[in-house]
């Protein structure tokens, strides 16, 4: 592969093929998905923050999810926005190269992630005695730290290499953001090494997450069939089947889109996919665990409570201020 400096100074992202009434609805629709995905993330971070019972691992790796849904969504959602609503759908080269980094740098980091929580649900339920010690502060800080490392390094190399490729064919990239795939689509430098960089990357990535998963929950299966009593079998496959189900979620679109030898043969499937990944699964995320999870669920009905009553207490003190300049007034 060749290395040449890109005469390229912004790209054009097409997005989707529709006419300008349907963008305008597009955008309310998009626009309140966001809100919402950005509301229902805060609210895990802020009860999880708050409430005692909420300070152990589980919960701390749940927390980082939460945020790294919120980064995660707001690499994509805010500039397709801003093309929805202006008409502009024009974005810089260094804009779009730094919007591919950090799409594929928090997706890595959020399999790094979701590994590291299927770890913590063997460690609870298969070593319940040693769980303190495998999984305490300590460990949870440093597989955090490895995690949010590990996506950063690993994407450092390819992402630099598709920015120092020539593109000399177009500056239309047929997508609502930049990924790699219609980057390399509209190169005139052979991307055949970027590629295949690309390919063994998000195999070992994606692969091995769902490979390591995969051992966990045998085990974890294992161990649950040999409970005794149904109520504590029902309990703890609630509590994996959570973090199952966003497992499979994010790997079936995962490997559908990444999981190829050339990106570019199956560009025209990706929006579909690319729209589940960043924007409809992590706002499923959070009501995944609150749905599935009684504690989560207890909590934010006593935090409802608290603050309906905090409420009408505010409203009360306010209408007796008001009030007593008219009963002065009556007295007198």
């Amino acid at each position: 592969m060749e290395n040449h400096t890109s005469a390229v100074e912004e790209f054009i992202l097409l997005g989707f093929p529709i006419r300008q009434e349907t963008e305008i609805l597009l955008s309310v629709v998009l626009l309140c998905l966001y809100l919402l995905t950005l509301f229902s993330n805060m609210v895990i971070l802020c009860i999880v923050y708050a409430d005692g019972r909420l300070h152990t691992p589980m919960y701390f790796f749940l927390c980082n999810l939460s945020a790294l849904d919120l980064f995660f969504t707001s690499v994509t959602v805010p500039k397709m926005l801003q093309n929805l609503i202006s008409g502009d759908k024009s974005i810089s080269f260094a804009g779009c190269m730094a919007q591919s980094y950090f799409y594929f740098f928090l997706g890595t980091v959020e399999f790094f992630l979701l590994t590291s929580m299927s770890y913590d649900r063997y460690a609870a339920i298969c070593s319940p005695l040693h769980y303190p010690i495998l999984m305490s502060s300590r460990v949870c800080a440093q597989m955090m730290m490895a995690c949010w490392l590990g996506g950063l390094l690993s994407i450092l190399f390819p992402t630099i290499m598709i920015s120092r490729l020539s593109y000399c064919r177009s500056n239309v990239i047929d997508h609502f953001f930049c990924d790699s795939g219609p980057l390399l689509e509209l190169s005139c430098t052979d991307t055949h090494l970027v590629e295949l960089i690309d390919f063994m990357l998000s195999s070992l990535v994606i692969l091995g997450s769902l490979t390591l998963t995969m051992i966990s929950y045998v085990f974890i299966i294992s161990t649950i069939l040999r409970i005794p009593t149904n109520t504590g079998r029902n309990k703890a496959f609630s509590t994996c089947a959570t973090h199952l189900t966003l497992v499979l979620m994010s790997g079936s679109i995962s490997i559908f889109m990444y999981v190829t030898p050339s990106q570019k043969s199956t560009l025209e499937m990706h929006k579909i996919p690319a729209v589940l990944s960043s924007i409809v699964n992590p706002l499923l995320n959070p009501f995944i665990y609150t749905l599935r999870n009684d504690i989560v669920k207890k909590v934010l009905r006593e935090t409802f409570s608290h603050s309906k009553a905090l409420v009408f207490y505010s409203v009360g003190r306010l209408f007796l201020i008001c009030a007593a300049p008219c009963r002065k007034r009556s007295v007198a």
